[in-house]
C-alpha cells in the first residue's frame, strides 16, 4: 500500500504542472505514508526537489522529487538510453558515463523536458544548437543525444579538452567561459552543475584517447531477457 502510494506520489511529480511545487511526507495514524504540496500535519518533512543544470544558465527542477537521500530516476528509465548514449559516446571518443552524467543533471533522463529559456529534451539543446546539427525534434531521444554529444565534443575541442570549461561551456554557453578567461564562471549553479558531473562520471578523464570496445550485454527486466550493447570502461 505504501508503495504504491510512493509510486502514484513520483509519477504526479513527474508532470509539468507540479514541476516547481514543494512537496511533503507524513504517515497517517494507520501507517500510510502521505505525499502531498501541502502539509496537512504537523509532522510533514519537507521533500527536497533536486535541482538541475541547464543549458545558459537557466535552474530548472529535475524530473523527479524524493526524500533527501534517495534517487529521482526510476532503474528503467535511467538504462533504457543505454544503447544511444553508448553509440554516439563511441562515435565522439566519449566515455558513456560522462554522457549519462551530463543527462541526469540536465534532465533526469526525462525527454520531454524543456526549460523557461527553451531548452529541450534529455540533453537539453537550445533551439540554435538544435538548428546547427539538424534536429528535427529535440524530444526525440535518438536525434537529442545524437546532437548534445557531438555538441559536447565540439566544446570539449574548443576548450582544448578540459573537462570542466566544456561543461561549464555547456551549461552557461562558451562566451561565458571565454569572457572570464577560459576559466568557469563564477556562477554559482556553474560551478555546481560541473562538480556534480564530475563526481557523478567517474575518477577517470571522460575523454579517451581512442574508442573502447563494445560488447554484448544481457539484463532481466521484468522477468524478461533485454539485450544491449555497451561500450566497455
Amino acid at each position: 500500500m505504501v508503495r504504491g502510494a510512493l509510486i502514484a506520489a513520483l509519477l504526479c511529480v513527474l508532470t509539468p504542472s507540479l514541476a516547481h511545487a514543494q512537496l511533503y511526507s507524513w504517515k497517517d495514524p494507520s501507517g500510510r505514508l502521505i505525499i502531498s504540496d501541502r502539509p496537512q500535519d504537523p509532522a510533514a518533512k519537507t521533500l527536497a526537489i533536486a535541482y538541475v543544470g541547464s543549458a545558459y544558465g537557466v535552474t530548472r527542477p529535475a524530473a523527479a522529487a524524493t526524500p533527501t537521500g534517495t534517487t529521482g530516476i526510476l532503474p528503467r528509465r535511467a538504462t533504457q538510453y543505454d544503447d544511444l548514449i553508448a553509440e554516439h559516446a563511441n562515435r565522439h571518443d566519449l566515455s558513456p558515463d560522462f554522457v549519462r552524467a551530463v543527462i541526469q543533471a540536465e534532465s533526469a533522463f526525462n525527454p520531454y523536458a524543456r526549460s523557461p529559456k527553451g531548452a529541450m529534451g534529455l540533453m537539453q539543446l537550445m533551439p540554435s544548437t538544435a538548428a546547427e546539427y539538424r534536429v528535427l525534434n529535440a524530444y526525440n531521444p535518438a536525434e537529442n543525444i545524437r546532437a548534445g554529444v557531438a555538441y559536447l565534443k565540439s566544446l570539449l575541442t574548443r576548450f582544448n579538452d578540459d573537462v570542466s570549461l566544456a561543461l561549464a561551456a555547456y551549461n552557461a554557453g562558451p562566451k561565458a567561459v571565454e569572457k572570464y578567461g577560459n576559466t568557469v564562471p563564477p556562477y554559482k549553479e556553474t560551478r555546481n552543475y560541473v562538480s556534480r558531473i564530475r563526481a557523478n562520471s567517474g575518477p577517470t578523464a571522460p575523454v579517451h584517447t581512442g574508442p573502447a570496445p563494445i560488447v554484448r550485454t544481457v539484463q532481466i527486466v521484468d522477468g524478461r531477457e533485454v539485450i544491449k550493447y555497451v561500450q566497455k570502461q
